[in-house]
């Protein structure tokens, strides 16, 4: 056998994780998808428990901490046992960026919908230097590029709170 790992053999709990629990498998757009179920589980969570403005970031925090620390080594495994550099499929980067975006963001539809799309569009375009951060190594370049697009997507969007 070459040094490439079995295609067959998976780590279910790096897919899992990687995957966000099969969130990474939806067409088109499997980063979108990502994005929009961390916004709706961050909704489920503001709507039914009704935090405090400092529970509500402390619950993000606790997510984008976990899914930093437990996604970069998933998402090296997934992508080496998948055999490709940054797989498509492969989400957890998303939600850790897309929580970042959601910082003190006020709990309305506006404000939450505009994380999602200032995130998406930074992690798109990949403005400089995130692009850079990609050459990291495995889960490395993988999840911390998107961790540059929710800084700067929380950057743009708490700008854009002073005027609305």
């Amino acid at each position: 056998m070459t040094a490439r790992q079995n295609p067959a053999k998976k780590t279910f709990w790096a897919w899992a994780i990687a995957t966000f629990f099969g969130t990474g498998l939806g067409k088109p757009g499997p980063g979108t998808w990502a994005s929009m179920a961390t916004l709706l589980l961050w909704a489920d969570y503001a709507w039914a428990l009704h935090p405090t403005p400092q529970r509500l970031l402390f619950a993000l925090l606790i997510v984008i901490v976990l899914s930093i620390a437990v996604g970069i080594p998933a998402s090296t495994i997934v992508a080496r046992e998948a055999g490709r550099k940054d797989p498509g499929f492969v989400v957890i980067d998303e939600v850790a960026g897309q929580a970042i975006a959601l910082l003190f963001c006020p709990f309305d539809w506006v404000h939450p919908l505009l994380a999602v799309a200032l995130f998406r569009l930074f992690d798109i375009t990949k403005p400089f230097p995130i692009r850079k951060l990609e050459n990291l190594p495995a889960g490395w370049g993988i999840v911390l590029d998107d961790v540059a697009a929710g800084l700067y997507a929380l950057g743009v969007a708490s700008l854009l709170r002073l005027w609305f």
